[in-house]
């Protein structure tokens, strides 16, 4: 696609989404808010309406009911003139434009977009198709987990990251012990520096979790009924269970273009217009990879977030004018058990000598505040907070303006966003660590309301 591709208005034409995520979903209402004509077509074999997929925790918890998880009413889709196809799609015809599906008849599209998702990885793990073995992503992992699950005695959850916390806190609340493998030093050791993983280590045994580090999965073992019996570790431990959950990230689902002329590589790879190489087929969210990032971002985006804003970006391009994904710094947020987690811009695992990093920690242990800076120019790239609410906007300003370390923690109460307000003044904290670290003179003036003041020391 060129860096100005003409999209024309196309009045009455059939678009097709495979995908009724937050991607396919975002895109279809926003080309339905710009033109009344289109023929929009979501066919997803997951389920027929759309769901949150972040809370499907709360459905295994026992937090809510599968009706709550329905952004939308069941008649919304009706009353826009949403097309929806509750099947699977098995083939794609980039010539003839058509799909063939598992159920229905054959579709015709004069654009598709791809917002297949993505699976979770399995590796080549012996065992890893038994019974009782099962990520969570789709709807269909779900309703795994809580057939496997009636009376498992223990579990196991194999890799530390977002899902497996999340696994982890699900089986908890039905008072399965889990033993947890995590195969680097810390928990979210690839993602986390040292110091956050480490109060994630501490969080989560106090929460009665066996976290065994340094510990991968070697083999899942058969009960000799083709059910999950137990596992054996790279420590050559056997830990018997009727549950694996899989947590070793997620991959975007790409099997279904095996047999077609659409150019991948781990995902469907696109140009900054969500533009596949063959004409009129977009992709978009999970399974979508960009051929050159956006500066500072990855290839592949995985979150919640940026498959809204693919969607929204491209139905912009498809009815109104071409745009480019030119989307701000990262952010990202989520939950470790009782942990609020947040992060902005680049915070990297390790880092060299062009990179300066301030860390403080409160004493209690559950609540600490990164920022990551350049060496040279002071100027802020990065920071987390784990435990504090802090505000989106405030950081993205900061980075494109390109504020100091010292700009930043001077103005650190206006990103505040703790629900109450006491005494204690973190910022101040911050502050005086700041400048012991790096042997500086920073003065912070007293405030009627601290930062981070939700909390007592």
């Amino acid at each position: 696609m060129s860096d100005n591709p003409e999209i024309s208005s196309g009045n009455g034409r059939s678009i097709v989404i495979i995908g009724n995520g937050i991607a396919g979903v975002t895109c279809a209402r926003h080309i339905r808010k710009r033109d009344s004509e289109a023929q929009i077509t979501l066919i997803s074999g997951e389920t027929e309406h759309f769901f949150s997929r972040t809370a499907l925790m709360y459905l295994y918890m026992g937090h809510m009911k599968y009706e709550n998880i329905k952004p939308y009413e069941d008649f919304f889709w009706g009353k826009n003139r949403l097309q929806l196809v509750h099947d699977w799609v098995t083939a794609i015809d980039v010539e003839q434009k058509t799909l063939q599906l598992q159920q229905h008849d054959p579709v015709s599209y004069d654009i598709l977009i791809l917002a297949t998702g993505s699976v979770p990885n399995k590796f080549g793990w012996p065992g890893r198709d038994l019974k009782g073995v099962t990520g969570l992503y789709s709807y269909q992992d779900l309703e795994a987990m809580e057939a496997s699950t009636v009376s498992c005695q223990r579990a196991v959850v194999v890799g530390g990251g977002l899902i497996g916390i999340e696994m982890a806190e699900m089986l908890q609340s039905r008072e399965i012990p889990v033993t947890f493998l995590v195969r680097e030093e810390n928990f979210w050791g690839n993602v986390l520096p040292k110091e956050e993983a480490q109060l994630v280590n501490r969080h989560v045994l106090e929460h009665h979790i066996d976290l065994k580090l340094v510990h991968e999965l070697k083999e899942i073992l058969d009960d000799g009924t083709g059910k999950v019996g137990g596992v054996i570790t790279s420590e050559g431990e056997q830990i018997d269970c009727q549950f694996v959950g899989l947590a070793v990230g997620v991959s975007p689902n790409i099997s279904l273009l095996k047999d077609t002329l659409i150019e991948k590589n781990r995902g469907i790879l696109v140009d900054e217009y969500f533009a596949t190489n063959i004409p009129d087929i977009y992709a978009i969210g999970d399974c979508a990879e960009f051929k050159t990032p956006v500066l500072n971002r990855r290839s592949i985006e995985q979150t919640w977030y940026t498959g809204r804003m693919h969607g929204e970006t491209l139905a912009y391009s498809l009815t109104r004018e071409p745009v480019p994904y030119h989307p701000a710094a990262w952010f990202n947020s989520a939950k470790f058990l009782d942990i609020e987690y947040q992060t902005y811009g680049i915070v990297p695992a390790q880092w060299g000598e062009e990179l300066q990093s301030l860390y403080w920690e409160h004493p209690n242990g559950k609540i600490c505040f990164r920022a990551v800076f350049e060496a040279e120019t002071n100027v802020l790239i990065g920071a987390n907070a784990f435990g504090l609410r802090l505000r989106h906007d405030f950081f993205d300003n900061a980075f494109r303006k390109g504020s100091t370390i010292e700009e930043v923690l001077d103005n650190l109460d206006k990103a505040d966003f703790n629900g109450e307000f006491f005494d204690k003044s973190y910022q101040q904290d911050i502050v005086r660590t700041y400048n012991e670290q790096f042997d500086a003179s920073l003065q912070v003036k007293k405030k009627k309301r601290g930062l981070f003041s939700f909390l007592r020391s």
